[in-house]
């Protein structure tokens, strides 16, 4: 045990790393190629082939039990060709048809794009173009994986078993599973989610004596996650940072540290976080040429969807999956190139659409669509602007926002389904106003349109403002379920079993085995954990590996040594049970009935506990489920499946107007912009048009944020299928008190014949323009909006921001001015610069947390 993990390169390993062995693991597997034994159904589809057939030397097979690429072997059959374009308006049957080179399909919103991926592969396989398992398709969901598989089989049927339909990060544990052994990997190594890499996180941050407040773990998990999605290593990053010149960074000193020390525990635990499993396949395909040419012989056709989502290591994935190994201008990129210039490219088809690219906050490049042309000269591109889902006067207002974004493509969206309904615009007083108003229009089109609470969806930026809208509809009893609270998987509970689950399957998992060690408590506290931790670093062994040989760790008491070998003898006990072949079912039902984890619950008088109990039971089922829809199954496919579940496949998905959406027709939905991407409502409310709101505080001092935000709104509006509401709240309450925000500049860019404002101006603006409260309302309201005036600066409760060098720079004890509240003392002071909050007692006022970027302030 001492010599395990001596010699394994890291996960996320880079290529120099893996050169050294590439050449000697090349050749062996150039020699002999065996039929992959990698077929097994993903995401719950397909069926298990048979196994071990040998191909001829020297020519890697192809998977699912077919010959490889280019031989005679006989096809089932599958419908007429020519019956798959029937129905496909010019553009789309364009997209089905093409043959050749790389093909980007940019496709508008609600323009058909799952149907045309769809067609495409059901044609691409009833002319015998390419057979199903030569074909990789990735979306970005589990649930739109599965939704694409299954519409190809309704159209070819059984043939689109074999297919690879999955996320990014599904096919790429597929392909690492298969070739564990040249990473020096377990075959059931553990995949940590963002829970379990900032726990590990923390115990690096510990183990290097960090100072959690100047280096929070949040903040360092967060930076390795950017360095991996820009397929940076521990090693180049080191390097990069200068950590051994005298000039570096403290900061990118201490995260190099503490970089190459999370990936050795990964190491050690057998264990990748979701960041490495795209990084790791790169690095793999490209150190490899004999792997990178087997997948590349595999997957002669590449379909991508929502391309405008990918970041640069899923770029990276794609070329050198699609053969395309050297970057735009020629420059070799390891050592796939070679393997290219031998084989030709498969054949790339990407599909996305530049004005909804939302997620630059997570890592996703604009850029990688922006510049596909560039990218791949030989392109050939199709605009597909016909939309199947919402009305004209709803793409005219979107066609209308999206419009004022420079440097895009020009695409704009139509319908020939009819003008619809106006757009609704309403000004309200405050949030508050702005929640009865949506309750009170959601209750009368019940009344008058037959309009049900699952047809309507309320939307907003920031998770915050849902709190009004929660109160009223609580109060008037209308029904509703926020998307984005607590999911399932995160519940501790469930944590806890499949954390059981995962020590189960990988004993060398670190994370999960310190985390379950004394649940439910078993006399084993943080004392007795951490000698058996230091005794595993100094041993270098595995926390699990220590434990079986508890007696030597010197200074436990003998209770501790009774209750730690204990608990290994259970562990070992249910690893036999799971090795005998029993399903994941069965494991989980012994896990909570051994550990005593279930009989706890049980017995406990808290009603959160009974409520837990049915999370597990919920649990249960799925396991169950599993069982029957994978019988070849076992419990490391469970758990990969449990750990690919995405934030999106806990909403219901329809992105397409020819598709019946699957939304809990008894309740509102409330959730933010960001989540909605993807999904469909006959009724939509856009809330909280305020700038300082929507778009975000953050984004009105920079081009590029804003022209995302211009995006989201443009995805927002589009959601809707009939009926579309815009509203805002002439003053919302922000960091702990009531600011007057200027109308959106979203809401100017609307076509005014296109709305109907139901109230224009709030009761405040009235006022002071000296009218009654009376001529706000309906028809009666003046045409155009008033603009607000520009202030020499900020006012009180206004959205207009100082200019950067003007924000007063305070230290606590410091006297200070405030044009409301008057004479004040500086208590506290959070952030610098122009995010800086300062917390001031004014006396009778009280104390007020204000952002001094927008706050009257004036330091005395």
């Amino acid at each position: 045990m001492d010599s395990l993990f001596a010699n394994l390169p890291l996960p996320g390993l880079s290529r120099s790393e893996l050169s050294a062995s590439a050449a000697a693991r090349s050749s062996r597997a150039a020699a002999t190629a065996v039929v992959p034994d990698d077929a097994l159904p993903v995401d719950g589809g397909g069926e298990a082939p048979a196994r071990g057939r040998r191909a001829p030397s020297g020519m890697p097979g192809g998977s699912d039990g077919e010959l490889p690429s280019g031989s005679e072997a006989p096809m089932p059959s599958v419908r007429d060709p020519e019956s798959l374009l029937v129905g496909l308006n010019p553009q789309q049957r364009e997209a089905v048809l093409h043959a050749g080179g790389p093909l980007l399909i940019v496709a508008g919103a609600g323009s058909g794009k799952t149907r045309v991926l769809t067609h495409r592969i059901a044609y691409l396989l009833a002319t015998r173009r390419a057979r199903a398992g030569e074909i990789l398709a990735i979306t970005f969901t589990n649930k739109a994986a599965a939704e694409m598989r299954e519409r190809v089989e309704v159209l070819v049927g059984p043939p689109a078993r074999s297919m690879w339909v999955s996320t990014f990060h599904s096919a790429c544990v597929r392909i690492l599973r298969k070739e564990h052994k040249t990473l020096g990997l377990r075959s059931s190594f553990s995949i940590y989610d963002s829970a379990d890499s900032l726990k590990l996180m923390t115990m690096v941050a510990r183990e290097l004596d960090l100072d959690p407040k100047k280096y929070p773990p949040k903040v360092l998990i967060s930076k390795i996650s950017a360095l991996k999605d820009e397929l940076v290593d521990p090693e180049t990053f080191a390097r990069g940072a200068g950590t051994e010149a005298e000039g570096a960074g403290e900061f990118d000193s201490v995260l190099a540290q503490a970089y190459a020390r999370y990936q050795a525990r990964l190491q050690q635990a057998h264990a990748l976080d979701f960041d490495d499993l795209i990084m790791t396949t790169v690095h793999l395909l490209q150190a490899f040429p004999a792997v990178a040419e087997h997948y590349r012989r595999r997957f002669r056709h590449v379909l991508v969807d929502e391309y405008q989502d990918t970041n640069h290591a899923q770029y990276m994935l794609v070329r050198e999956l699609a053969g395309i190994a050297a970057r735009p201008g020629g420059v070799p990129d390891g050592g796939g190139a070679d393997s290219a210039a031998q084989f030709p490219p498969g054949e790339l088809t990407v599909v996305g659409d530049a004005d909804q690219s939302i997620y630059a906050f997570r890592g996703a490049t604009i850029r990688n669509i922006v510049e596909f042309e560039a990218d791949y000269p030989n392109a050939r591109t199709i605009l597909l602007e016909q939309n199947y889902r919402s009305t004209q006067n709803i793409l005219s207002a979107a066609n209308a926002v999206i419009s004022r974004n420079t440097g895009r493509k020009r695409k704009r969206l139509w319908t020939d389904s009819g003008a619809g309904p106006a757009i609704v615009g309403y000004v309200a007083d405050n949030e508050h106003e702005e929640a009865r108003f949506v309750a009170e229009e959601i209750d009368r089109l019940g009344d008058s349109d037959g309009v049900r609470p699952g047809d309507v969806a309320v939307f907003y930026r920031a998770n915050a403002q849902s709190r009004a809208l929660e109160e009223v509809l609580i109060r008037v009893g209308l029904p509703y379920k926020v998307v984005g609270g607590t999911r399932f998987y995160e519940r501790r509970e469930v944590k806890d079993a499949v954390a059981y689950l995962r020590a189960i399957a990988n004993p060398d998992d670190d994370v999960n085995l310190r985390r379950i060690l004394n649940v439910p408590k078993r006399g084993l506290g943080d004392r007795s954990e951490a000698m058996v931790q230091a005794f595993a670093e100094r041993e270098r062994m595995s926390f699990g590996a220590a434990l079986e040989r508890v007696e030597e760790v010197p200074g436990l008491a003998t209770r501790a040594i009774t209750g730690l070998r204990a608990f290994a003898t259970m562990m070992s006990d249910l690893r036999d049970l799971a090795a005998t072949g029993a399903g994941p079912a069965e494991v989980l039902g012994s896990v909570l009935d051994r550990t005593g984890y279930l009989a706890e619950l049980r017995a406990s008088d808290d009603p959160q506990d009974a409520a837990r109990v049915e999370n597990l039971s919920e649990l249960h089922a799925v396991a169950t489920e599993f069982e029957a829809s994978e019988p070849e199954g076992d419990l490391a496919d469970f758990l990969e499946r449990v750990s690919l579940v995405a934030d999106s496949d806990q909403i219901p998905s329809a992105d397409d107007g020819d598709g019946t959406p699957k939304v809990d027709q008894g309740v509102v939905t409330l959730m933010t912009l960001h989540t909605a991407k993807g999904l469909e409502f006959p009724v939509v409310f856009l809330t909280g048009l305020e700038d300082g709101t929507f778009p975000h505080i953050r984004s009105l001092a920079d081009d590029a944020q804003l022209a995302e935000e211009r995006r989201l709104a443009y995805v927002g509006l589009t959601r809707a299928r009939e009926r579309l509401y815009v509203s805002r709240a002439a003053v919302r309450t922000s960091w702990g008190m009531p600011n007057e925000f200027p109308a959106s500049r979203f809401l100017d860019d609307l076509p005014e014949e296109l709305v109907d404002w139901r109230r224009r101006e709030s009761s405040m603006a009235v006022l002071r323009a000296g009218a009654g409260y009376g001529s706000g309302y309906g028809g009666s309201a003046p045409k155009k909006r008033p603009v607000p005036p520009s202030p020499d600066g900020p006012k009180f409760g206004s959205a207009t921001p100082r200019p950067a060098g003007d924000v007063p720079s305070l230290a606590i004890g410091d006297k200070v001015t405030h044009d409301s509240y008057g004479l004040g003392t500086v208590v506290a002071v959070e952030g610098a610069g122009p995010n800086c909050v300062a917390k001031i007692d004014f006396g009778s006022d009280g104390t007020k947390r204000l952002l001094l970027r927008y706050s009257p302030v004036t330091k005395l």
